[in-house]
């Protein structure tokens, strides 16, 4: 489908990857319109590009002639939905979207589609890959799960030799694209509440995907353990490694140096670079690694881009610093899964100073999520010296009987832990008093938490 001229309509046009999808098929030449219940950042992003967004939910927006494009958390009583049933429409979900596009993109020949996939890092992943081809002139087609540093977009619509996006596993979507790069972070049990069999069924999932395009490079880490057990499994398909041993692309002489680090890659056991970020962590460097492997297996000129490496400076919602106020540092990071929050809580404690102090508030995202790894969450925060739990975000979910915040606070066994109760505005006037100066504080997890920072700093403000 070439969407030229084509009117798409987006329910909920203000999430992060719906946003992306409108703005590159704007881009593109379609006649893009919108509706999403609130404004924000890219409501604002799109309207700057000519897309008409009306907030509130209004069955009159749905036209005959339209490509209705619905995001997952729209239900089946929202009015457009109902609209666009009445005139005969076909609801595209935005996996179908993504999927016209990368298919239009990758029958133009001497193109790649590179895709981001794992349970953890691809939106990092897929935006560094995004951001050292733009810095480097490449011109890189990318949609992204997040906004990229200085670029300050999620997607765009650029040349026709590359073309990267991140590829969601959370409902099973992934098993439409058919790229030509498969970067493969990492595997691990999560969103258990449409994977019922837990790991198999993901893997199954990646199986699928990967057998859309058996000939294709899948570019995998070989110190994840569930990637392993995929690898296993299936061992058909053509793995390209990295690592920090034992692979053909491998990370060695790592420095960590402040928040970030320096390290050369060898290919082969031969050295072929050195790479200097400026983002904290082991996972980053791993983050960095499949990056550079990606682009090496496309036959790019490495030399053009390892500069842009050390200017990256994280996605939002990635170890973003929110704000700084009397020797107190706020962070935000997006962290929901006990993988994702080990791996956050272990880059702030090498990266803090001998009186540094981290509070972590971790807002548990899901019911059923918790419920699934309640196990694993009461083992996540070891590095945490005071940890904070607000309410569960539901996402839509119904509670679980038993499944709550202030049940975990009480079952984690953490020295300083405690349960915070009420709104982000509610949590943020008690949360304000507990901090001492040299604080490091970490908001975790995909819901409100991620204005609790600003809050707080307001309430700062507020006394002061």
């Amino acid at each position: 489908m070439n969407p030229e001229n084509k009117h798409f309509h987006f329910i909920a046009i203000g999430g992060v990857g719906m946003s992306a999808l409108a703005k590159y098929l704007a881009e593109r030449g379609a006649i893009v319109t919108g509706s999403d219940i609130q404004e924000s950042k890219y409501t604002h992003l799109l309207e700057k590009k000519g897309v008409k967004i009306t907030i509130g939910h209004n069955a009159d927006l749905i036209k005959e002639e339209m490509i209705v494009v619905a995001s997952s958390a729209i239900k089946n009583s929202n009015p457009e939905i109902i609209r666009a049933k009445e005139l005969g429409l076909k609801i595209y979900h935005r996996s179908d979207i993504l999927k016209i596009i990368s298919d239009e993109f990758s029958q133009r020949g001497n193109s790649y589609f590179i895709g981001f996939s794992g349970t953890h890092g691809k939106t990092t992943t897929s935006g560094l890959c995004s951001y050292v081809l733009n810095k480097a002139g490449k011109k890189p087609s990318f949609v992204v799960g997040g906004i990229i540093p200085d670029i300050n977009i999620n997607g765009i619509f650029d040349n026709e030799k590359y073309f990267i996006a991140e590829l969601d596993e959370s409902d099973g979507t992934i098993q439409k694209y058919s790229t030509d790069i498969a970067v493969i972070n990492n595997m691990e049990e999560d969103h258990l509440d449409y994977y019922k069999n837990g790991f198999s069924d993901i893997a199954l999932t990646f199986n699928k995907y990967l057998s859309n395009k058996p000939n294709q490079k899948v570019i995998i880490n070989i110190d994840d353990e569930g990637n392993n057990k995929f690898m296993a499994m299936y061992p058909q398909y053509n793995f390209i490694t990295f690592g920090l041993s034992n692979a053909k692309y491998t990370a060695k002489n790592i420095n960590f140096v402040g928040f970030g680090s320096v390290f050369d890659i060898y290919i082969e056991d031969k050295k072929a670079d050195t790479i200097k970020l400026s983002v904290p962590g082991k996972h980053n460097i791993y983050n960095a690694l499949a990056v550079y492997a990606a682009l090496k297996e496309v036959g790019e000129n490495t030399s053009e881009i390892i500069k842009h490496f050390e200017t990256f400076t994280g996605m939002g919602r990635r170890f973003q610093k929110v704000t700084e106020f009397e020797n107190i540092k706020i962070y935000d990071d997006y962290a929901h899964h006990p993988s994702e929050i080990k791996t956050t809580l272990a880059s702030a404690k090498n990266a803090k100073t001998a009186n540094e102090k981290i509070v972590a508030i971790f807002q548990p995202h899901r019911y059923s999520r918790l419920q699934g790894l309640w196990e694993e969450f009461k083992q996540a925060f070891n590095d945490a010296d005071t940890l904070l739990i607000t309410d569960v975000y539901s996402a839509g979910e119904d509670t679980i009987e038993n499944i709550n915040s202030a049940k975990f606070a009480q079952e984690i066994k953490h020295n300083n832990a405690k349960y915070v109760k009420g709104s982000m505005q509610e949590c943020a006037k008690e949360i304000y008093p507990m901090l001492s100066k040299n604080d490091i504080v970490i908001t975790l997890g995909a819901g409100t938490v991620t204005q609790l920072g600003k809050l707080i700093e307001n309430e700062y403000k507020g006394q002061n």
